[in-house]
């Protein structure tokens, strides 16, 4: 489970000193101890699954990559290095990404899977590639390639 393997991450970074990797893998965490919060107002009392956790670890990588633009922006180079090393440790807990060619392969298998031959099915392709795909692929560009694919 992701939030073992995470704690145990901790102690390990903590025991070897690494402080970018205390420091990022408590800000992971602290997200997830409040998405908890928020999800047991819902009546959700077991937690985010698996499954969200790579959702926010996902979310959290674009987070990065959008101030690494904007710190490269504005010459703030030290910054951009700090938020590369936070992505590098994130991405230790998200399974192995798909490439280009791979999820065009599955985009492309789903939607014949599905049935899907119009932009009305789009949702329900996006839906279910989220499911079967979480973690492991670019969400905003596979949209593209879904939308091209049901287009054509």
């Amino acid at each position: 489970m992701l939030r073992t393997e995470l704690n145990d991450s901790l102690k390990t970074a903590m025991r070897a000193k690494d402080t970018i990797a205390v420091a990022t893998i408590r800000l992971i965490l602290a997200a997830l101890k409040d998405r908890d919060i928020a999800a047991r107002g819902k009546g959700n009392t077991e937690g985010l699954t698996d499954d969200e956790i790579l959702q926010l670890l996902s979310a959290m990588i674009k987070q990065r990559r959008e101030s690494i633009a904007l710190y490269e922006q504005g010459g703030r180079v030290d910054l951009a290095e700090q938020e590369r090393g936070e992505i590098a440790v994130i991405q230790r807990f998200l399974p192995r990404q798909l490439d280009d060619t791979e999820v065009t392969a599955a985009i492309n298998s789903l939607i014949s899977e599905l049935g899907a031959g119009s932009l009305k099915d789009m949702g329900r392709v996006m839906q279910e590639l989220r499911s079967r795909y979480a973690g492991q692929m670019d969400f905003g560009k596979a949209s593209g390639v879904v939308r091209t694919a049901l287009s054509a």
